[in-house]
């Protein structure tokens, strides 16, 4: 019997040129395979979902990002959630009709707020995930936008009430001053969210070994994202997996 408040490890798969790219704040940018192979690790492996990042977020680019859904789609019987330079509601419509299971939304729905509520009400809040990008600065945190190259101003906690309110159905939470840092997550704001928000929240940037996600499963995430630990085998999924369950984490574990 499906637990649905199973909690959910997913790893995030970086997309460029229709391949998947691995590199340091998206600098030294190295080809690491063809997306479908990889997304087949990942779902035999043991991952609840898929996250693919279109990092170039471009117009042209995007027919490139619509035939990866594809590929990925017919071939993954996983959720797949997409985000990247998803700026209307034809680009969201483009991607559901090729597989995709869920959309995330993060600099043009700061531009354009209205947009979460159009793309919930046409597809329904399910599919609509808001990614909010926030940093630590001065004693609050703050919302950026553009791969995190632009301080938008808003407070963190104001926007993601507003992004509830507009109906998203899940927000994509990524810590900038944990991302990459391999230090865990950033439980402040994990719990924060968590408590107060009755959506759920996909914590991200920190990860770096099993207790970071017991830590924020125990603070409220419904679900955590990591890349670089799941790409590089320093953490298995299924081990992962086993050990949130000793900890009486509900999680989905995969017959071996």
């Amino acid at each position: 019997m499906l637990d649905n408040s199973a909690k959910r490890i997913i790893p995030c798969l970086d997309v460029k040129d229709g391949r998947v790219v691995k590199g340091v704040n998206f600098v030294g940018l190295q080809d690491a395979g063809d997306p479908v192979e990889i997304a087949q690790r990942y779902n035999s492996e043991g991952a609840d979902e898929l996250t693919f990042l279109d990092i170039t977020a471009s117009h042209e680019k995007r027919g490139t990002m619509v035939e990866v859904v594809r590929r990925v789609a017919e071939q993954v019987f996983i959720p797949l959630t997409v985000g990247g330079g998803i700026s209307k509601l034809e680009d969201i419509y483009n991607l559901l009709n090729v597989g995709c299971d869920k959309v995330s939304l993060n600099s043009s729905a700061v531009k354009n707020p209205n947009l979460i509520n159009e793309a919930s009400k046409r597809f329904g809040s399910s599919t609509i995930v808001v990614a909010v990008d926030v940093k630590f600065i001065d004693g609050d945190y703050r919302v950026f936008v553009n791969g995190g190259r632009i301080d938008t101003g808003l407070k963190a906690k104001d926007w993601l009430s507003e992004v509830r309110d507009r109906g998203a159905g899940e927000i994509l939470l990524t810590s900038m001053n944990k991302d990459g840092t391999k230090s865990g997550f950033d439980l402040e704001i994990i719990d924060f969210a968590s408590k107060y928000l009755d959506i759920p929240i996909v914590a991200s940037g920190g990860a770096g070994n099993i207790s970071h996600f017991i830590d924020v499963f125990k603070h409220g995430a419904s679900a955590a994202l990591a890349a670089s630990i799941f790409h590089y085998r320093e953490i298995e999924i299924n081990e992962l997996k086993r050990n949130l369950a000793l900890n009486n984490i509900g999680v989905r574990l995969v017959k071996e």
